[in-house]
């Protein structure tokens, strides 16, 4: 049992903790701290590359407080600390703390240092590099990495290594640099900050005296505070960008000028969000003039989109005369959602944030945010406002209000204020109509839910030139027999298993097939079949990758495969053994006995798919034709993502034309590849808007929206999804002569599918254009009959969801066993629920049957609770959901679709989500729950007493 001087321990840390992420400095610390798994460093570091050592630090300290912890443990992080340097962050660890005046001083310190260092980037950094490590600012080791960072990247990059690292110092060190500076002759640095610019000293008044604070008070609290508000002043005059729009951006944004609702449909890269930033100043600057309320909000529907519409086009324009914030699921800042829209006149957040505080208010549990509060609000890619979509849930609420304010007019009440609406738009798309008229009437849908009086576009003579379209198409191998050996194993597996499939193998009728036998199987608990059939979707995935990317990366995809499969029947304690049957035993056998093969075959390039050289010729061409190209290869999927930015990186042919490629995917956790964070996805963008990278490998995430700098070529790998999608893949080709290809891969059927959106794009110009043609009185007759209808559909679905939310029965009713051995595992009495959406068993009886693996990809920080690790069945191996630290309690937390659920003696065929289970469980008694373990640790302290 831990001991209370540990928990006194860990709770020190964790109050300490946002002060020590501050101050540690990752890998001077690391390398000495022994009772951490080598793995586990450099998961550590590698943090610290891609994060940053803030990041980093909290992965350390988490690391450093995981249980069971070793004999010493304080002790040894404690000398970690003082040994590698970090000696201000050891002091704290031993509560010897600054004064609030030292700490505030500190502080302000810092803030002036990250103020100013822009310009003390120029300072000559190998002279204070060596000036500061004799002072002791720097260790040895910082000081080689310094000097390295100045001969890999320059001087100014050296020069914010070196200023990171001496703010983490102890008080005191400010003093000491600015001694360096006056030693090394960096008066002008010196004087920056002393308060001394331009050789004239900076005064400041305090009991009625002037003070020369560069002789008598160089640290003082007072002249730094001075300093701060006089060089914050300064950036707040930094002239603001001047808003100018082309004559068509002038023309789409007419209507939105005078307080109408609009959608504004322009080609991707021809200005959208910059005529809505201007839409946005205007209507802040009228109102203000009024002197009534003004409130914008920016909806997008990705976190990277928040970050971008902020820095790079409403804060440089408007940050001079209004406040600016954004807000997304990334930030700390959504739990004071509310605060942040009563401060800010801007606010631009992902539209779930807006959702969840528009649900509180009309919930009344909690302070929210009413769509009365807002006056404009402005939805990026307004195409997905349609059923289902939270921009739709948003736009109800609007409608709802709208059509209430009618009756009241009628009543002589007062109305209530809605806001301004404007969506903006690339492609509303023709959802898969095939016809005129259904595609005129989807956009008027769409016209319809965001209440728009018009749909806005540049006139078809303005549009520029289109790209050059290619279609390669590729030929079927001569021979396949990497392929050959992959549909052996898979007939001896329908043999196994007695399936017989209706279906060409890969196929993507043959992948739904497979999914359908094995849900079937799951709920029949035929074990052997469903077994099989997992095992047969990973073959057919290989199947597929061999056709997309080289037999190798489809080779190491099911060798990764079969070996976590083995670790799962592999028990972390060695007395325990996981089941393995005859069926599991057959699978294992059979893959070991033709992994030979299959990894002789991949390796012979004789054999590689036609898709790969074709697309190796044309990036080749790409390259060598143009000075400088910039392109982007969209792909299916992750994996496939991954292994074509591999088989590019080692490709010598790509290297020498001066190809530098990386790959961008989405940030979701539904793949079994580990997703990007925002902050990784932000870094490539990065890195290819500044030529560092000049090729992107992107799945559908850079499709939509994200700021992609003008390319000369896209290549479509394989993949094909809807109009809107192709219109949005084009739309990245924005420099001129640019060109647009389509890669035919083997079974995609791409040439096809983009034929018929080729069509759909024309068939959706037309129905636009036919909408603008409406006279204005048939245009709004038959918005409203659309909003009617929406809200009459909407009352409907609320109706059967209220009916469907009344959940009478009685959690004991319901019984889940495992999916895999369908061994009982609980009934709904023993589950509860977290923050109304974590299921989670912390039952005595429950903990017996599981096992506890570590899984890095689940390791991530979130408000309360953290999960750094899954759960998986003590019998079989089967995983069940992911080990949740919730305020210092290990709850495991259960995920539905690794069961099968018996309701009163039926069973559900298929559930993937909980809230497809029609019961209403328990909230977690987090305090019950604590007390419960407390007792139970007592009485065994009594029993070994």
């Amino acid at each position: 049992m831990e001991s209370e001087t540990d928990e006194m321990r860990e709770c020190l840390i964790g109050c300490l903790r946002p002060r020590l992420k501050e101050l540690i400095v990752v890998d001077r610390v690391l390398d000495l701290i022994d009772f951490i798994e080598n793995e586990q460093k450099e998961r550590i570091r590698q943090k610290a590359r891609n994060d940053g050592d803030i990041s980093a630090a909290d992965y350390l300290i988490n690391a450093v407080v995981q249980k069971p912890h070793t004999p010493g443990w304080f002790t040894a992080f404690v000398d970690a600390l003082n040994n590698g340097g970090c000696n201000f962050a050891a002091d704290y660890m031993q509560l010897n703390l600054p004064t609030p005046e030292a700490e505030a001083e500190n502080e302000n310190c810092v803030r002036l240092i990250h103020l100013l260092i822009p310009s003390l980037a120029d300072m000559a950094t190998e002279t204070v590099c060596a000036h500061c490590f004799s002072e002791r600012l720097l260790t040895e080791d910082e000081r080689d990495r310094i000097t390295a960072e100045i001969v890999n990247r320059g001087r100014r990059s050296g020069a914010r290594e070196l200023l990171r690292r001496i703010i983490k110092c102890p008080p005191g060190w400010y003093s000491t640099f600015l001694q360096v500076l006056k030693d090394t002759e960096h008066h002008v640095l010196y004087n920056e900050l002393t308060g001394n610019e331009d050789h004239l000293f900076f005064f400041l008044k305090r009991d009625n005296e002037f003070i020369d604070v560069t002789d008598q008070q160089i640290c003082s609290n007072h002249m730094i505070i001075m300093l701060i508000w006089k060089i914050t002043e300064k950036f707040a005059r930094s002239p603001e960008k001047e808003i100018t729009l082309r004559d068509y951006q002038m023309e789409v944004a007419g209507p939105a000028l005078e307080g109408k609702n609009i959608i504004v449909c322009l080609p991707t890269g021809s200005g959208k969000t910059r005529v809505a930033v201007y839409i946005t100043k205007e209507h802040l600057d009228r109102r203000k003039a009024e002197g009534k309320p003004r409130k914008v909000i920016v909806l997008v529907n990705k976190v990277p989109l928040v970050e971008q519409h902020y820095s790079a086009e409403f804060l440089p324009f408007l940050k001079n005369k209004y406040k600016v914030e954004r807000v997304s699921g990334d930030s700390q800042l959504k739990i004071s959602f509310t605060e942040i829209v009563k401060k800010n006149d801007i606010i631009i957040c992902t539209a779930q944030i807006l959702e969840n505080y528009l649900e509180r208010a009309n919930s009344g549990e909690d302070e929210g945010v009413n769509l009365s509060d807002l006056t404009l609000i402005i939805i990026d890619e307004c195409h997905h406002t349609q059923k289902g979509g939270v921009y739709n849930h948003i736009m109800m609420r609007y409608l709802k209000q709208k059509h209430k304010n009618k009756r009241l007019v009628k009543e002589q009440k007062e109305p209530v204020p809605l806001p301004q609406i404007l969506g903006l738009t690339a492609s509303p798309g023709v959802g898969g109509a095939t016809k005129m008229e259904k595609a005129e009437e989807h956009i008027l849908r769409i016209c319809a839910n965001l209440d728009a009086s018009r749909i806005m576009t540049r006139r078809q003579e303005e549009f520029k030139k289109e790209q050059r379209k290619i279609v390669v198409s590729v030929e079927d191998r001569r021979e396949d027999p990497f392929g050959d050996v992959i549909k052996k194993i898979m007939t001896a597996i329908h043999n196994h298993a007695e399936l017989t499939p209706t279906c060409d193998l890969g196929s993507q009728n043959y992948e739904q097939w497979v999914v359908q036998k094995e849900r079937q199987a799951a709920k029949d608990e035929n074990q052997k079949v469903r077994v099989c059939a997992e095992h047969l979707r990973q073959y057919s995935e290989s199947l597929n990758l061999c056709n997309t990317i080289r037999m190798q990366d489809a080779f190491s995809f099911l060798n990764k495969y079969y070996e976590e499969e083995m670790k799962k029947k592999t028990a972390p304690e060695e007395e325990h053994k996981i089941q393995i049957t005859d069926t599991e035993r057959f699978l294992f056998n059979l893959f070991k006995d033709n992994k030979k093969e299959l990894e002789t075959l991949a390796k012979n390039p004789e054999y590689e798919n036609d898709s790969l050289s074709k697309l190796r010729t044309k990036i080749l061409h790409e390259f060598s034709s143009r000075d400088e190209a910039r392109g982007i290869v969209f792909i299916k999927t992750r994996r496939s993502a991954i292994a074509l930015n591999q088989w590019i990186q080692e490709n010598s042919k790509f290297a020498d034309i001066g190809v530098k490629s990386a790959y961008v995917i989405g940030g979701g956790d539904q793949s079994v590849v580990k997703p990007m964070t925002s902050a990784e996805q932000k870094d490539v963008l990065k890195k290819f808007g500044n030529g560092q990278v000049n090729l992107l490998i992107a799945t559908t995430v850079a499709e939509e929206g994200l700021d992609i700098p003008a390319c000369n070529f896209v290549i479509r790998y394989g993949l094909v999804t809807n109009e809107i999608a192709m219109i949005q893949a084009q739309g990245r080709g924005r420099a001129e002569d640019s060109s647009y290809t389509l890669v035919e891969v083997k079974n995609s059927g791409v040439a096809e599918k983009e034929c018929v959106n080729e069509y759909r794009k024309n068939m959706m110009n037309k129905a636009i254009q036919k909408i603008k043609s409406l006279n204005q009185a048939a245009y709004e007759k038959r918005i409203t009959e659309f909003q009617i209808q929406a809200i009459m559909e909407e009352k409907v679905r609320m109706t059967k969801k209220k009916q469907k939310d009344i959940k009478n029965e009685s959690p004991s009713n319901v019984k889940f066993s495992c999916r895999s051995c369908s061994e009982p595992i609980c009934t709904g009495d023993d589950i509860q629920i977290i923050e109304n959406m974590h299921r989670v068993n912390v039952t005595p009886q429950f903990r017996k049957l599981y096992i506890q693996r570590e899984n890095t990809t689940l390791q991530e920080r979130l408000l309360d609770y953290e999960t750094n690790g899954f759960i998986a069945c003590k019998n079989c191996g089967q995983r069940w959901g992911s080990m949740m630290m919730y305020k210092g309690i290990e709850c495991p937390c259960l995920d539905v679709k690794n069961f099968v659920v018996n309701l009163n003696g039926k069973k559900i065929s298929k559930c993937t989500k909980w809230n497809e289970v029609p019961i209403k469980f328990s909230a977690f008694d987090y305090a019950e729950h604590a007390i419960n373990m407390t007792m139970s640790d007592n009485s065994d302290d009594d029993e070994t007493m």
